[in-house]
C-alpha cells in the first residue's frame, strides 16, 4: 500500500505543496529572529509576552532559532534535501506546538497542531528513508521517484523570492 501511495502522481504533487507551505510558514518568523527583531508586541505583564521577551533577550540563541527555521524552510523547498528539512521542521514545530498548548495561546494551538500534523505526514511520506536511520530492517527496497530537477529549481527560486519579499516588506 505504501508503494502505491508513493507512486501516485497526485500525492507526489500534494507532498511538494505541503513542503512549500510549511517551509513558507517558517520564513517570516525565522527571518524576524535572525534580524534580531521582537517576535511579538505583547507586553511583559502577560505570561506569553514575558516568555517571548526572555527568549528575545537571549540574543544568540534567539537568532539561532531563527536560523534553524530558515534552514528547515530552505531544505523543504529544495525537494532534494526535504527529508532532512522535514526532520528539522518536525522538531521545531513540535516544540512550538507544546509551547502554544502549555501557555494557553488562544487559537494558535490549532494552527501549530495542524502544522505538526503536516510535519508528521512529511515524515510518513519519507518513511522508507527514515527506517535505516532508526535502525529498522528494510524488508524490501524500492526506488521511489523523487521530484524532478524542475521542482528543485522552482523550490530554490520560490524560496529566494519569498525570503527577498519578507526582507523588503520589513524594510518598508
Amino acid at each position: 500500500m505504501y508503494s502505491k501511495l508513493r507512486n501516485n502522481r497526485t500525492l507526489n504533487l500534494l507532498i511538494i505543496g505541503i513542503r512549500f507551505l510549511v517551509g513558507f510558514a517558517f520564513i517570516p518568523s525565522g527571518l524576524k529572529k535572525v534580524l534580531g527583531e521582537r517576535f511579538t508586541s505583547i507586553g511583559t505583564d502577560h505570561p506569553i509576552g514575558y516568555f517571548f521577551e526572555a527568549m528575545y533577550r537571549t540574543g544568540f540563541y534567539y537568532e539561532f532559532l531563527g536560523f534553524c527555521q530558515l534552514l528547515a524552510a530552505f531544505l523543504l523547498f529544495t525537494q532534494k534535501f526535504a527529508t532532512l528539512g522535514a526532520l528539522m521542521f518536525f522538531g521545531i514545530i513540535l516544540n512550538i506546538c507544546v509551547l502554544t498548548i502549555s501557555m494557553h495561546f488562544t487559537g494558535t494551538w490549532i494552527i501549530t497542531s495542524l502544522m505538526l500534523f503536516a510535519g508528521t505526514v512529511l515524515l510518513v511520506w519519507d518513511w522508507n528513508k527514515l527506517k535505516p536511520i532508526l535502525g529498522l530492517k528494510i524488508s524490501e527496497t524500492h526506488d521511489y521517484k523523487e521530484p524532478n530537477y524542475k521542482w528543485q529549481i522552482a523550490g530554490f527560486i520560490l524560496f529566494i523570492i519569498l525570503l527577498s519579499s519578507s526582507i523588503l516588506l520589513k524594510s518598508n
